[in-house]
């Protein structure tokens, strides 16, 4: 049951991530209560891999 808790938990922060970088970092604007956090989210965006727009159209059409 404590694990079920943890894990449901641990679901629901990534999920406040998420939202909170859609709503703020993505469109290009700060994190009003955690500027910090905004920062920390950009970063590791930018060091994640991704596929160009370019890229994924030509798979897409192949």
């Amino acid at each position: 049951m404590l694990t079920l808790v943890i894990i449901m938990a641990a679901i629901l922060v990534l999920c406040g991530l998420v939202l909170t970088y859609v709503a703020f970092p993505h469109r290009g604007a700060q994190v009003p209560a955690a500027p910090w956090l905004g920062d920390a989210m950009s970063k590791a965006v930018d060091a994640v891999p991704t596929l160009d727009e370019e890229a994924a159209d030509q798979a897409r059409r192949r």
